[in-house]
């Protein structure tokens, strides 16, 4: 009897091994960072907008809070949002490790300590599906000891055109070399958002005019291809515009404080020396007749989860209101210069409660899994990662915080 038991356990587990290796179906996942949810609507970009009529579109994808790049985008990836994830921001301080996360120091990014879950490349690897990335968080760093097949360290230097040729070559790779979990990553909308606002419409459709054709060439080109394709296009998040005269001083605000501030923008950590000092400081900081929301971690009014990274929190945090930036000393002078160089009194932030629509970004699917001319309704962006497991055949963690369930509607049927 324990023979045979034996026997079924071996044969199931090879079952579920195999499954994903005979599915022969290929996603490319394309982040197109800062593309706000109304820009397509907007500027009808010619590929785009044939691509969102020919497949499935949300009216908008919720980013994760904080609204910003690495936590939104490895939202995505492992389907758990910041405080479940461990990318608690783009900077952040962890007191154990006693270091600063920082998205711009590569030898902190590549230092797996500081990610948990297991991203959509690392589930493809390790259950017989090769993956490539040419840039997505997280894609360059070996967490749980596993990178993808193919990944390249990020450089925003990479010609767009010469991503796409390189994701073609992939996919004409022979079979048992071939990814079938390909991530892309674009800064364009963000990079134009950031510099003059997304208000500014001269400046945002030429830049999109651009992107467009660059992605349509790569549309073009998986039409030749004998493969079952399906391409998911997200954002991480929107863009909102921040007047000039909306710099709030954030090194005022915290003078004398006892502790570290850890980033600005939107949204700031307060580290203090003395944890119980906390409500005297929140007394304190309340006293300032500002746009802002201030908070202890341990209130759950941003974070919804704080038992897991709630050191990497802090102890308070400031919040911006939409439309207002924290700005340090060197903030202030950056943005004098440049409104006094480009002529703009206006730039662009994200980082705010996800409840603000500015916020949120894009969700758009095509392939042949996928249903055409289908609209949903907006959604939270780690419902995407259950998503592509299901289409790649791939078993989904129990630990995530997406559900199949929300994102099943736009499937054809159900994928074998």
């Amino acid at each position: 009897m324990f023979k045979i038991g034996l026997q079924l356990i071996v044969f199931c587990f090879f079952c579920l091994k195999t499954t994903a290796q005979e599915n022969q179906n290929h996603v490319i996942l394309i982040s197109l960072d800062g593309f706000r949810y109304d820009y397509v609507d907007r500027f009808h970009p010619e590929n785009l907008s044939r691509f969102v009529a020919s497949g499935t579109a949300a009216k908008s994808m919720i980013s994760s809070f904080p609204t910003k790049t690495f936590p939104s985008h490895y939202a995505v990836a492992t389907g758990m949002r910041p405080e479940n994830n461990g990318l608690v921001n783009n900077s952040f301080f962890d007191p154990e490790k006693g270091q600063v996360y920082s998205i711009g120091n590569k030898p902190i990014v590549h230092d797996p300590y500081w990610y948990a879950g297991t991203p959509l490349w690392v589930q493809a690897e390790q259950h017989g599906v090769k993956a490539a990335s040419f840039f997505f968080v997280g894609s360059e760093t070996a967490i749980k000891g596993t990178l993808p097949s193919f990944y390249y360290v990020y450089d925003g230097n990479v010609p767009n055109l010469t991503r796409v040729g390189k994701v073609l070559e992939w996919l004409q790779l022979p079979e048992a070399e071939r990814p079938r979990l390909i991530t892309m990553y674009f800064s364009d909308m963000d990079d134009v958002g950031h510099m003059y606002g997304p208000d500014n419409d001269a400046q945002l459709s030429k830049k999109l005019e651009k992107l467009d054709r660059e992605l349509g060439s790569l549309f073009e080109a998986l039409k030749s291809l004998d493969l079952p394709i399906t391409v998911v296009i997200v954002s991480d998040h929107g863009m909102t515009n921040v007047p000039i005269e909306n710099l709030v001083d954030l090194d005022q605000m915290t003078k004398g404080i006892q502790g570290k501030v850890v980033n600005n923008g939107s949204l700031a950590h307060v580290y203090l020396d003395d944890p119980s000092s906390a409500d005297l400081v929140l007394e304190e900081l309340r006293k300032f007749p500002l746009p802002i929301k201030v908070d202890k971690v341990s209130d759950k009014t941003f974070y919804r989860n704080v038992d897991k990274f709630g050191k990497r929190m802090g102890d308070i945090l400031i919040m911006a209101d939409l439309g207002y930036y924290l700005a340090t000393a060197s903030d202030m002078v950056k943005y004098q210069q440049r409104s006094a160089r480009f002529g703009t009194k206006v730039f662009g932030e994200h980082g705010y409660s996800p409840e603000y629509k500015d916020m949120h970004g894009i969700f758009y699917a095509n392939g042949p899994q996928i249903r055409p001319g289908f609209q949903i309704e907006t959604f939270e962006n780690v419902h995407v990662y259950p998503l592509i497991c299901q289409i790649l055949g791939l078993p989904i963690p129990a630990d995530i915080d997406g559900s199949t369930e929300v994102l099943q509607p736009i499937l054809k049927e159900k994928v074998q």
